[in-house]
């Protein structure tokens, strides 16, 4: 009688903000080992900190990465806590020898990270870590003087001499490691109950691989040829909608330089908006690539003269700004977009943020806080630095002196006012002409429209004018000091 040799040790593979199967180097590592695997997601809320509307996308994604795997398998072993304490314990309980996983590059994270990473080698445990998310790591490209550039220009012509790694195929088989304990995704209450405000969330995303590779195939079939021309107009379906599903991992940021690559070459017209869509893209790599250099980008003034900055406590204002109430239609139409979708295009993005920071006056942290609670997908690293870019306070910031006008950027971005007929209602039969200034509208106009100016529809909060003059009398303030 033979005896049977005894079972390989096990090997971890720690989801994170990876949560996909194809182009996912820690998996294919982990899979090449041979070892059997435990696939592992930890909610470690110390590190993670996920606002409302990314705790409800991470609930979907999870459920739909453990489908994947069950295809393939193994099971998705979910814990709660700190992920020191996690990991080691489930090491104890299956005696499993090495953890793969893929970097994340906020300073909580690389801090947890690099202690574990020695304490699990010198354990005897193999510790492996990949890059997953980034087209280059923060790390990788310097300025002549061997510096982290501060500027995206020179760090975008950078970007495009690397030879940026084409993507990995998902593991063709994956072997299961002993069965242990899992929580119940339910269990967790990632979703919101009482009350249930994610009804615009589910008519929107559909959170996991399959929904960002689907997203992916109808932005290159359907948007990117005109993305360039388009791609700043809110009314227009001209992006691509894919940060959440980058945030989470969902799809990685070489399988869409590849698939956008592709298209340049089978459509040479595609090619100036598939380069000015890549740019896009490597504006999320130049934000990690702050955070992870200046750790304190999101607490603290980039720019240093910001500290001394003469901020107001306007609680009323800032709650008509989260409310979508402050009489701007292009500002309103916008901030209700983001709570009904957990979204908002990136051209209102800026323009609501300057109205908050400028016309109102109101520290960019909090509507940073605001952003990072409502955005599904909310990203520590361009939250932080898309903020600090429109307060001026941040790396190739815009300048502080550049302040939007709400009705100008409106008659501009949407001309026929359809964005704003369909998130602010009340002035869908307002001609175009008074769309977004309904305040100067003649009576006959208002009255034809329904709209009854500080009843219907509040009249502006603020007079743009004299707040612009204030913004710029309190930046002149912080200049000579």
């Amino acid at each position: 009688m033979t005896s049977k040799a005894p079972a390989a040790s096990p090997a971890i593979m720690w989801f994170r903000q990876d949560l996909r199967l194809a182009d996912n180097p820690a998996l294919n590592a982990a899979a090449e080992s041979g070892a059997p695997l435990i696939p592992l997601f930890i909610l470690d809320e110390d590190v993670m900190q996920p606002g409302g509307a990314s705790r409800w996308w991470l609930h979907h994604s999870l459920a739909a990465l453990a489908k994947s795997l069950d295809k393939k398998g193994v099971s998705l072993v979910l814990r709660k806590g700190r992920a020191e304490e996690a990991l080691l314990a489930l090491i104890e309980e299956t005696g499993a020898k090495a953890v793969y996983w893929n970097r994340c590059y906020d300073p909580r994270a690389v801090a947890r990270d690099k202690k574990l990473k020695e304490e699990l080698r010198g354990m005897g445990v193999g510790a492996e870590s990949f890059n997953g998310g980034l087209l280059t790591e923060p790390w990788t490209l310097k300025t002549k003087a061997g510096e982290p550039f501060k500027v995206f220009t020179p760090f975008w012509k950078a970007l495009q001499q690397v030879n940026i790694p084409a993507p990995l195929k998902a593991p063709a088989r994956l072997e299961e490691g002993p069965k242990v304990k899992s929580d119940k995704l339910e269990a967790w209450t990632l979703v919101p109950s009482r009350p249930d405000w994610a009804g615009g969330l589910r008519e929107t995303w559909t959170p996991g691989e399959e929904g960002a590779r689907t997203r992916l195939e109808h932005f290159l079939d359907n948007r990117l040829r005109d993305y360039a021309a388009k791609r700043d107009l809110p009314a227009v379906e001209a992006t691509s909608g894919l940060s959440p599903h980058l945030h989470w991992g969902e799809i990685g940021p070489r399988q869409i330089w590849a698939a956008v690559e592709t298209a340049f070459r089978s459509d040479a017209a595609q090619t100036k908006a598939g380069s000015a869509f890549l740019r896009e893209l490597a504006w999320r790599d130049f934000s990690h690539n702050l955070l992870f250099n200046w750790p304190t980008l999101e607490t603290e003034n980039w720019k240093d003269e910001f500290d001394g900055f003469p901020w107001e406590e306007n609680r009323k204002g800032f709650k008509a700004w989260t409310k979508g109430e402050t009489g701007y239609p292009i500002v309103d139409a916008g901030m209700r977009e983001l709570w009904h979708t957990g979204y908002m295009h990136n051209r209102v993005r800026m323009i609501t943020a300057s109205f908050l920071i400028k016309d109102l006056l109101i520290h960019w942290k909090e509507g940073a806080a605001w952003f990072w609670d409502t955005l599904v997908d909310a990203d520590a690293a361009n939250n932080a630095a898309s903020w600090q870019w429109v307060a001026g306070s941040g790396a190739d910031a815009s300048p502080y002196f550049r302040i939007f006008n709400p009705v100008l950027q409106g008659e501009k971005f949407d001309p026929e006012g359809d964005y704003v007929r369909r998130w602010v209602p009340e002035l869908a039969r307002l001609g175009s002409a008074y769309i977004h200034k309904p305040w100067a509208a003649p009576d006959a106009a208002l009255k034809k429209a329904g709209v009854v100016p500080g009843t219907t529809y509040p009249r502006p909060i603020v007079d743009h004018a004299k707040a612009r003059d204030r913004a710029l009398a309190a930046y002149k303030k912080i200049k000579k000091t």
